[in-house]
């Protein structure tokens, strides 16, 4: 495969689809090009089934993958089928949750138990591993060992929205293979610049993205948006820069996806890529990407910007950050988000600061702080309804059942 390629498949066979779409993209090749490479370097044995295959999923909380925030099991089955129907056998799937969730809780409800032990395959949780330091590209980071212990990577994410960083596929997957202090730290650290000099120490050798049914708002899924696509190729800067059109933005829109270009990580040039359809018939079809190819780009939602004006945050982490704008945008369909009548503070930059109103226990010197690391959505909407209703407003809050969450 080129590194300007993308290759794409619709459908609701995911097994299936994923085997017809590596069989296309040229899987196999690319695993034997590692090979030879490895062991011209003196690396080893130029046989591909002697490199050892990490497939890294998106797991980051326990939620099925038809909520939109993991990858389907059944497209990492295809990849396992794929693989030993060619000999390849020696692959393990590594994966750690986002910091305040299990990767164990994930593993389990997300079927990665039972596809593990259908097919024999190792699962490594990256929130147990060491760690150790690699200079990438002049910025020290903390990578779990298991880093180390792979030879070729194949990277499935899912395309989705992100309350941070606007969308999130292949580049930002690689955050799994972090160890948890090093996942907050790369919020300190303005997270996009983190994010695009990991791709530096980090290789993605392989790349299929899940875009079935991402969120277009939320990490952690809840609103589905249906695609019934998979896709593949080579290069995360491209991939991410097509997730970024589909999306309508660009990549100037999400900050590491240039700043990893100019890493010299991959393009951003979608004008030259070219983009293999698999039509009806089963024959592929040769496209631009940003062409007309009957493919119709999926709405950007608006859900995130609607209330992040509320919102006074430094350096949260994703899983806060997320919980609190979910809170807010109920209260907005409710019509109680302008009663707030002073921003919320967010992020671990607020700790040691005073103030009215925080969420996290980064917060937990100010006026009110809604406790938690991360706090849950359903108790941040229900702790700020009753400030709403305590914030001296004459306004009557009309008699809205709070469901438990």
């Amino acid at each position: 495969m080129k590194s300007n390629e993308i290759w794409k498949i619709y459908g609701t066979d995911y097994k299936r689809m994923t085997k017809e779409l590596l069989e296309a993209a040229g899987l196999l090749s690319c695993i034997e090009a590692k090979a030879m490479s490895k062991a011209a370097s003196g690396g080893g044995d130029p046989d591909a089934a002697a490199l050892r295959i990490g497939i890294k999923p998106n797991l980051v909380v326990p939620s099925p993958a038809d909520f939109g925030a993991t990858t389907h099991p059944e497209i990492v089955a295809g990849i396992i089928e794929y693989l030993r129907e060619r000999k390849i056998t020696n692959v393990v799937i590594a994966e750690g949750s986002w910091v305040g969730d299990r990767t164990s809780e994930a593993y389990e409800y997300c079927g990665y138990r039972t596809l593990c032990e259908t097919y024999g395959v190792p699962f490594i949780d990256t929130q147990k591993e060491g760690a150790h330091e690699v200079s990438c590209a002049g910025m020290n980071l903390m990578l779990t060992d298991v880093v180390d212990r792979i030879d070729f990577l194949i990277n499935v994410p899912v395309l989705k929205g992100h309350c941070q960083t606007k969308v999130t596929c292949a580049l930002k997957n690689l955050k799994g293979l972090l160890p948890n202090r090093e996942k907050s730290r790369f919020h300190q650290m303005g997270l996009h610049k983190p994010i695009a000099h990991l791709q530096t120490g980090i290789r993605q050798d392989f790349i299929v993205v899940d875009h079935i049914c991402g969120d277009l708002d939320f990490e952690e899924g809840g609103s589905p948006v249906v695609r019934n696509c998979v896709m593949a190729g080579t290069d995360p800067v491209l991939l991410d820069s097509y997730a970024c059109y589909l999306m309508q933005y660009t990549p100037d829109d999400v900050p590491y996806i240039r700043m990893a270009e100019a890493l010299g990580v991959g393009s951003t040039d979608l004008r030259s890529a070219v983009l293999h359809l698999c039509g009806p018939s089963g024959k592929w079809i040769d496209l631009n990407p940003c062409g007309s190819s009957g493919d119709p780009e999926r709405p950007r939602s608006r859900k995130i910007l609607d209330v992040a004006y509320r919102i006074e945050e430094v350096d949260s982490c994703s899983a806060c950050y997320a919980a609190l704008t979910a809170a807010l945008c109920r209260l907005k369909e409710e019509h109680l988000l302008d009663r707030l009548d002073v921003p919320i503070g967010i992020g671990q930059g607020m700790q040691g600061r005073t103030g009215r109103l925080g969420v996290g226990r980064c917060t937990r010197d100010f006026d009110v702080s809604i406790a938690g690391c991360p706090p849950d959505s359903g108790l941040i909407y229900r702790e700020l309804r009753k400030y709403i209703e305590r914030s001296g407003k004459n306004e009557e809050i009309e008699d809205i059942q709070i469901p438990e969450i």
